[in-house]
């Protein structure tokens, strides 16, 4: 049962190997090469397999030079060199000599869509990648000096129509010529494809609000517009306008309506001049499977210029249709059904019926031959040389193949005579090897390492004996074998049996058995009073919890018997990492451990702790035989009882400290009769500043002495830059920054002096003219400001305006036309109450408002250094200026660094409201540029933006009417 079912018998040598056929990798005769999807390309796959079986754009592709200097003079191939196609037509004509001559049953076109730039992950629009592409084709070859290449892209694709107006009172025709490279078709309403040309080339009234100024009448008048087919190029490309934008949902749809078109059209009596040929034949079917504009899949129905064959192209495989038809009909059947899905309506001879096709191709009825193009010398050199490549490939998979095959029939003959005497006789000499490693001798596609048995052996080196399970007897003679040609080892015969283990394995079940019988037997025993120094001190604790532990304690030891081996598994270290943070999470739990001191002798507290008969210790013991063992003579720590004596002395001390400080500083404990800088008090010219902090740290001492630390330095350096100068300006300490500091009378400033180290001495002193008036007064500080480190400091708050993440702005939706007033909504531009503060305040921490930075990483101010002062106050303004949200306004998250365009995605989900419907404005200042970014355009955290929403036209159906 462990995989030998598969040796036994005979056995096709094709089970040997897991190697495809080369040769199904071959083209096979008359057939053509296929393009690899490379992710999302089918869609650039189609039309390349397209515009390869136009022969005239091929032809006009391989008359291209090479701007490879080795190829324009004529030295041939570099054999040590690589071709690396430098243009788009360079990377487009090797493609094309590969899909012409190349041995492969496919190729990869990753060279050409990485020269595009195209991401092969996400499907891209393939009517608007077709105009792309040409425009670019048509640009590149207009540098070439041979004019038929110079103008392939003109002859074979480019029509002309033109705008013609006709004023309806004198009659007189503006015409503007425009050149076209495909014809656009509104598909909407309509069941057949001359329908949908009738409808592109209709007569629009120019009417009312819509008049035409007339260059003749000179003012507006009445006029009719149409368009008018003047020329029409060889291969007329249709475009059937199946993805649609959707104004109610902002996305694309897709229109899965069925359009019927024939194999022959005739445009003659949509031109303007009836005089020339204009009998067009269907040329290539362009198919998008499923219902979705935003997925699918595209494959193409392109008929072969040269036997008149259909061919369907679809990625890597390609099929011929059979007898020269085009066939829909299975194409039709894979879309999804839905409820309002149409019947396919029948269709005649020579027409056919699509819901899916988006591109119809047309080429020109000729009765001449059509042109058998051959691949220049160059590029049939580099084709050749990758169908080298490709037969040496072949030869390398065909030889891995039969080497494989080789190795299985000698593996089948080993199999099949060491099977019968694999097992181990009864009685005879035998060998314990790996089950797993026996398993893949008998998996052909995994040669055999050498034995290795060391994840089956305990921590003595013997076999385990946990691990029979995963281990096979097998005879000596077969093991002589293994160990002969695969090596490895250890050996493990009948004497690698660990009886250690055994015994151990025995006695944790024995006390796994015992433990709840020996539970009732100490409960009994704890209930004895212990008389004389007979007994044993115990921590409460581990007696409430003795029975959990040695069960936790039996389970691990159970376990680590299982996993003795560290290599078990291949796992070794992350179980050594495990084992480890479980020992540290579980050190406490360790019995008796809870009356140990760090100073690892017995605790001085009593309380913890009770005594314990013998008896009770030694059925303790038992389970717990490293537990720390203290006799109840044993005397109590000596260091903690110098510490204890210590710490009770320093509570007082605190105490005392904490009572002096509290009489001496008594107003600014209880934050009474402060000074402050809005309203001068008269009496005095001089106050003295310190930091809030440094009050906020003191008062928690003064509250908790037992508890908390004392202060010992006012720290004001919080407050100065680095040069030393002040952070603030007078005007900012009376406002915005008023929460930062905390302003002392002189007579206080003397007591801290004396309570406290200073570091640095900060005063604002008031210099007043006799008799002058008090708004006259000037102020001054020591020391004085710093104006660089000040312009630093506001630049960063402006600067973390601008660069916020996952900050929380406002939506206010404005509803017929009222403008939001402050009168009018207060709500909207203030800031919320003072509770709302104080709540704010008060949050845990890890709870704090998300709109904000969260440097300081919790309600607590931090005490910092001089050198992080910026970071200080960013940390100090924290005042809540959070916003009340109001009716009819929605909270967004936004980053900084995202547009405008991608701010309007968001509302769009959140209102309904399509992008290009919505009017956004910020304090007066419209929003308009999609692509600057919201920190540009002034948008910072809690702002609150209008958007005022144009209403939809209510009839859609009518602006496909429109001309654009």
């Amino acid at each position: 049962g462990i995989g030998e079912h598969v040796w036994l018998g005979e056995i096709d040598e094709n089970s040997f190997h897991n190697i495809d056929d080369p040769n199904c990798e071959r083209r096979k005769k008359n057939a053509f090469v296929g393009l690899t999807n490379l992710g999302a390309t089918c869609y650039v796959n189609t039309f390349l397999q397209m515009w390869f079986l136009n022969l005239e754009l091929r032809q006009a592709l391989y008359l291209c030079p090479s701007t490879c200097s080795e190829y324009a003079t004529g030295e041939g191939v570099p054999k040590d060199k690589d071709y690396e196609p430098q243009t788009i037509c360079e990377h487009l004509q090797y493609l094309f000599a590969l899909l012409q001559n190349s041995k492969r049953r496919y190729i990869d076109p990753s060279g050409f869509v990485k020269a595009l730039g195209l991401d092969t992950g996400q499907q891209q629009d393939a009517q608007e990648f077709s105009k792309l592409f040409m425009s670019l084709l048509e640009d590149t070859l207009s540098k070439q000096k041979n004019p038929d290449v110079r103008n392939i892209v003109q002859k074979q694709f480019c029509g002309e129509y033109a705008y013609v107006t006709v004023c309806n009172q004198c009659g007189r025709e503006s015409k503007l010529v425009s050149k076209f490279y495909e014809l656009e078709l509104n598909i909407q309403g309509h069941k057949q494809l001359t329908d949908c040309i009738t409808e592109f080339l209709k007569e629009e009234k120019l009417e009312g609000d819509n008049r035409y100024f007339c260059e003749t009448c000179q003012s507006k008048q009445n006029a009719t517009r149409k368009i008018r087919l003047l020329s029409l190029p060889c291969t007329l490309n249709l475009q059937l306008m199946r993805f649609v934008f959707d104004r109610q949902t902002g996305h694309k749809k897709k229109l899965n309506t069925y359009i019927g078109f024939s194999e022959l059209l005739d445009m003659e009596p949509f031109m303007e001049q009836k005089n020339g040929v204009y009998v067009y034949e269907l040329s290539a079917v362009l198919i998008h499977r499923g219902v979705s504009a935003y997925s699918g899949h595209y494959i193409a129905h392109v008929k072969d210029p040269q036997t008149g064959e259909w061919y369907k192209f679809n990625d890597e495989d390609i099929e011929k249709m059979e007898g020269k038809k085009l066939q829909l009909g299975i194409e039709e059947d894979l879309a999804e059904p839905s409820k309002s899905q149409t019947r396919k309506p029948k269709c005649g001879k020579g027409t056919h019926c699509s819901r899916n096709a988006y591109m119809l191709v047309y080429r020109l009825q000729t009765r001449e031959k059509s042109l058998t193009v051959e691949v220049p010398a160059f590029l049939q050199e580099l084709v050749e040389r990758d169908n080298c490549k490709f037969e040496e490939w072949c030869n390398e998979m065909a030889e891995m193949r039969k080497q494989s095959v080789a190795r299985g029939k000698i593996k089948h003959e080993e199999v099949k005579e060491l099977y019968k005497r694999l097992p181990a006789e009864a009685g005879s000499p035998y060998d314990f090897i790996s089950l797993e490693w026996l398993q893949k001798w008998l998996d052909e596609s995994t040669p055999p390492k050498p034995i290795d048995n060391t994840a089956c052996l305990c921590s003595h080196g013997k076999l385990h004996p946990d691990k029979i399970s995963i281990m096979k007897r097998i005879s000596e003679y077969v093991a002589d074998f293994f160990y002969r040609r695969y090596g490895g080892g250890p050996r493990l015969n009948v004497k690698a049996l660990c009886k250690d283990c055994v015994v151990e394995r025995c006695r944790i079940l024995r006390l796994k058995n015992q433990l709840n019988e020996d539970y009732k037997t100490v409960t009994n025993l704890l209930k004895i009073t212990v008389k004389g120094n007979d007994g044993f001190w115990v921590g409460k604790a581990s007696l409430r919890s003795w029975r959990q532990l040695a069960l936790e304690q039996l389970n691990e030891q159970d376990e680590d018997a299982e996993h003795s081996n560290g290599k078990m598994n291949g796992n070794a270290q992350n179980k050594d990492e495990s084992n480890e943070e479980k020992r540290e999470e579980e050190e406490e739990l360790n019995f008796n451990e809870d009356i140990v001191c760090p100073h690892g002798d017995l605790c001085i507290s009593e309380n913890e702790r009770r005594v314990v008969s013998k008896e009770a210790w030694e059925k303790l013991k038992q389970y717990f035989p490293k537990a720390p063992e203290f006799p109840n003579n044993r005397e109590c720590c000596s260091q903690c009882k110098i510490l204890e004596r210590e710490g009770e002395e320093n509570e007082a001390l605190h105490k005392m400290m904490a009572s002096e400080q509290k009489t001496s500083l008594q107003n600014l404990f209880h934050d009474k009769c402060r000074p402050c800088l809005g309203s001068w008090p008269q009496e005095t010219d001089e106050l003295y500043i310190v930091s809030q902090f440094f009050v906020e740290e003191w008062r928690k001492f003064v509250r908790r002495p037992t508890r908390c630390s004392p202060v010992s330095s006012v720290g004001n350096s919080a407050l100065l830059c680095p040069h030393g100068g002040l952070m603030f300006t007078y005007a900012s300490m009376t406002k915005e920054d008023s929460k930062l500091i905390a302003l002392i009378w002189p007579s206080e400033w003397e007591r801290i002096q004396k309570l406290f180290v200073v570091d640095h001495v900060i005063k604002i002193t008031r210099t007043q003219a006799a008799g002058a008036d008090p708004e006259s007064a000037l102020y001054s500080s020591e020391p004085q400001l710093c104006p660089e480190c000040r312009e630093g400091l506001l630049c960063q708050q402006q600067r973390d305006l601008r660069e916020y993440t996952q900050a929380t702005i406002y939506i206010h939706k404005v509803v017929d036309n009222k403008k939001v007033m402050k009168d009018a909504a207060p709500e909207l531009n203030v800031s919320s109450s003072e509770a709302e503060e104080e709540r704010e305040e008060n949050k845990p921490e890890g709870e704090q408002d998300p709109d904000f930075n969260q440097t300081n990483g919790g309600a607590k101010r931090q005490k910092i250094s001089h050198q992080s002062y910026v970071a200080y106050q960013k940390q100090g303004i924290r005042r809540s200026t959070r916003h009340r949200k109001v009716r009819g306004e929605k909270a967004l998250l936004v980053s900084a660094n995202q547009t405008l365009k991608e701010l309007k995605i968001q509302i769009m989900h959140a209102f309904s409201v399509a992008p290009f419907d919505q009017n956004l404005s910020i304090d007066g200042k419209i929003l308009s540029d999609d692509t600057a970014t919201l920190g540009s355009l002034g948008v910072i955290p809690e702002s609150v933006i209008l958007l005022k929403a144009d209403e939809p036209i209510a009839d859609y159906a009518a602006m496909d009417d429109v001309m654009q």
